[in-house]
């Protein structure tokens, strides 16, 4: 995407990279943004040259959340403003979380709000030592988004999520990791970020992509019903190239080429 738009999308090596590029405004997410948004996740979802997807920010922040001074500018109007935002948010956020690709964030620094949904809605979620993390809605009268209210009881349990949410505690980018919020801190975001992306690409991408539905799955199914799913997974993927090829290369004691 050309310079001055909301983010860029690049595809190099197997890898989707989609960088959030306002960073005069802490990637805050206003109807452009969130519109870019949408495009690029269903630009990954379906391009087959992308085997693995990579989010993160410009600057210094990862992304301050929803853009409060177009919430401002709209007056009465706001309600709608927001619902212009939320909309293809909703739909860039379910897309990324469903897609067939696996999805590692890059948090390069403080995130809130729907920002805290981004940088944690990665499979693999990789900070930098400068983030930090806030819900930050109630503090502004309003109510979490983002898949927020989904997102984290799955990841840190209903009580932390109940404080996060309620009193809008700020999170260390340690504190995170202790919680289970992120993956683990980096001291060099870059290139842990290249090397795991990398590994992504090269992996066996529907059985990746069929393992996160089965993650996502297991919250809502019971152990019986989830082993059936298993159980059918693992057998359709026994039939695929990616599956005949990882149990030959396994027997020949060679790494598989996906």
């Amino acid at each position: 995407m050309s310079e001055g738009e909301p983010l860029r999308l690049e595809v190099k090596g197997g890898v989707g990279r989609i960088t959030l590029t306002r960073p005069q405004s802490g990637n805050t997410i206003d109807v452009a943004m969130a519109r870019a948004l949408m495009e690029a996740a269903l630009a990954v979802d379906e391009d087959d040259e992308v085997r693995a997807v990579v989010l993160t920010g410009e600057g210094k922040l990862f992304c301050g959340g929803g853009d409060v001074q177009t919430f401002a500018s709209a007056g009465d109007s706001v309600p709608a403003r927001i619902k212009e935002i939320t909309g293809p948010l909703g739909v860039a956020v379910a897309r990324l979380a469903r897609m067939n690709k696996p999805l590692l964030t890059l948090i390069n620094g403080p995130a809130a709000g729907a920002g805290l949904s981004l940088a944690v809605l990665g499979d693999i979620a990789l900070a930098a030592r400068t983030a930090h993390f806030t819900m930050a809605y109630t503090a502004i009268g309003l109510t979490p988004d983002g898949g927020a209210s989904w997102l984290l009881p799955r990841l840190v349990g209903l009580r932390r999520a109940q404080e996060l949410v309620l009193t809008n505690r700020r999170l260390s980018a340690d504190e995170a990791a202790e919680w289970g919020l992120i993956t683990r801190v980096v001291d060099d975001l870059a290139g842990e970020g290249a090397r795991v992306a990398a590994q992504l690409a090269v992996g066996a991408t529907s059985a990746l992509g069929s393992a996160r539905r089965l993650l996502l799955s297991s919250f809502d199914t019971s152990l019986e019903t989830q082993m059936e799913l298993e159980a059918r997974s693992i057998s359709d993927h026994a039939r695929t190239p990616h599956g005949r090829e990882g149990i030959a290369a396994f027997l020949a004691k060679r790494a598989p080429v996906f």
